[in-house]
């Protein structure tokens, strides 16, 4: 009996942790902002951005709902579908990269590389000690 307890306790705990994702033109709506405070854009460079960030945030919650479903089946990919998966990453940070580069003044260029590049080593850290968290 106090076993089942604990164990519905511990379920309904790890239910809870799971949030209600964002939708994706509000996401980027917010990242636009981010941008509009970090960056000083003007009205023009916010209408430029604000398309290509909406199309950039489906297209990322289309391939988390892909992976969500595969992590479901208990399917790992290939070897072939990890680099295809790689690529297509690739390709979309050559893309953004290109896009703010045409956008942006060369200022603002670099300090959005840079605070990107903070933004990197901040979720790698994240990441590190949420690992280590799990392993005690």
């Amino acid at each position: 009996m106090i076993l089942l307890c604990i164990s519905s306790i511990s379920f309904s705990q790890k239910n809870e942790n799971k949030r209600e994702r964002i939708d994706p033109e509000k996401m980027a709506e917010l990242h636009v902002k981010k941008m509009i405070l970090e960056l000083d854009l003007t009205e023009k460079q916010q209408k430029e951005i604000k398309p290509f960030l909406i199309e950039q945030a489906k297209k990322k919650a289309l391939k988390r709902e892909e992976m969500k479903s595969r992590k479901e089946k208990k399917e790992k990919p290939t070897a072939d579908e990890r680099f295809e998966m790689k690529n297509e990453m690739l390709d979309h940070q050559i893309e953004m990269k290109n896009k703010f580069k045409k956008t942006l003044t060369s200022e603002q260029f670099e300090k959005w590389e840079k605070s990107k590049k903070q933004g990197h080593h901040k979720r790698k850290k994240h990441a590190k000690n949420k690992k280590d968290r799990k392993e005690d």
